[in-house]
């Protein structure tokens, strides 16, 4: 199948960062009423790699162990076979790891930077904040034990719920002016 025939998916790619350090959000108390967190300071972590179709929700995500240009190559190879009879157009950031001369891209991807320090415009960081808000003030015991709750979280995220959390109206329009579906 030629490129020109090819299905074309749109998708916002980032990576974030989850360890045993506790994730600070607000707490509701009286006012003057200090909040109380049990916190946790152990500083492992592991980078989950992700991407997300703004218009069906769509999403693929990979664990790794840390953050560079090989094992974003790697993610790339891992999206490419995911989505092997697809034209993948993947907007992101111009980090270090995404921008490496060296990466081999697979032919069906083709990267789309988007403008430095905005990262306002990649709909996968509000996935991000939204599957952290669930993890909140949680405490585990091992890494193994975060990974699993993670999975977990992202097993029973639907369709819908990531379409209308990434579902930024200026991609959404410029998708359907383009004839993305």
């Amino acid at each position: 199948m030629g490129r020109s025939e090819q299905r074309v998916n749109y998708w916002c790619q980032d990576e974030t960062r989850l360890g045993l350090k506790t994730i600070h959000r607000r707490k509701i108390t009286n006012r003057g009423i200090k909040p109380i967190g049990i916190e946790q300071w152990q500083r492992d972590n592991y980078y989950l790699y992700g991407i997300v179709e703004p218009k069906t929700g769509e999403s693929f995500f990979y664990e790794f162990s840390h953050l560079d240009h090989i094992c974003f190559e790697q993610f790339l190879l891992l999206v490419s076979q995911q989505f092997p009879d697809r034209l993948n157009l993947i907007q992101l950031d111009n980090s270090g790891a995404h921008t490496a001369g060296d990466i081999t891209i697979p032919d069906n991807i083709l990267l789309v930077f988007q403008p430095p320090y905005s990262p306002e415009l990649n709909p996968i960081e509000r996935l991000w904040q939204y599957l952290k808000d669930d993890l909140a003030w949680m405490r585990y015991d091992s890494l193994e034990d975060l990974r699993l709750d993670v999975r977990d979280l992202l097993k029973h995220l639907g369709q819908e719920t990531v379409a209308s959390i990434t579902g930024y109206g200026f991609i959404l329009s410029a998708l359907s002016v383009a004839g993305i579906n």
